[in-house]
């Protein structure tokens, strides 16, 4: 009997998780064995399970899917990610496969494709959307350089940016410490280079920054 391949889902909305979850079931050679609504909740799922492959979106609570790849590519480099996403501007697509992601899938692609670009990462090749690849691929051409970002967006530390999507989600100093594993201090220093690089010192303003950028849905 042939084994089949452990996967874990992360996605904030449940009903589109248990759509997924029953999709990856019918196919027969997939298992999903952990599931995770958050990103904090999806790096110690991956933990518990040990799966060969995380199917994940890029914008949810408490972590975002940028930071859930680095750390599980950190932790685990032979685990498969596949972003399963909304996003289909090169920033998004770039800064993913720089993170360590195996395949980026938009979530408007048929059944069929989403089971053909995890069985391409599988197989051990990378795998993007055709309609991501060409739209990355024009504004490459159209700009003459990878990511399309203003200086002070481009300014902002990879920790930094976690701290500004934590911020924007209503969350205390004393609490993002506590996810982030760093002391009060250290948010609070974060928070006022923050401030300074962006030149927005309230935390309405920099929620409606983080919005405009989509780190957190409105």
């Amino acid at each position: 009997m042939q084994k089949k391949t452990r996967i874990v889902l992360v996605e904030d909305h449940t009903i589109l998780r248990h759509g997924l979850r029953s999709l990856l079931t019918a196919s027969g050679t997939m298992e999903v064995v952990g599931e995770a609504g958050d990103g904090v909740n999806a790096i110690r799922c991956v933990a518990d399970t040990q799966p060969e492959l995380v199917l994940l979106d890029l914008n949810m609570p408490k972590m975002d899917g940028i930071s859930v790849i680095l750390e599980i590519k950190k932790r685990y480099p032979k685990t498969k990610m596949v972003a399963l996403t909304m996003f289909d501007d090169e920033e998004y697509v770039l800064n993913a496969f720089k993170a360590g992601a195996d395949g980026y899938c938009h979530k408007s692609s048929s059944h069929e494709e989403l089971m053909l670009a995890l069985k391409v990462v599988l197989s051990g090749k990378r795998y993007i959307s055709p309609e991501i690849s060409e739209r990355v691929l024009e504004g490459y051409l159209e700009s003459n350089r990878t990511i399309k970002e203003t200086s002070s967006w481009g300014s902002l530390t990879h920790r930094e940016k976690e701290v500004l999507k934590l911020v924007a989600e209503g969350y205390q100093n004393k609490e993002i410490a506590d996810y982030l594993c760093i002391s009060v201090k250290t948010v609070e220093k974060h928070r006022a280079n923050i401030m300074g690089k962006l030149d927005l010192h309230t935390a309405s303003a920099l929620t409606a920054y983080a919005i405009e950028k989509r780190l957190v849905r409105k």
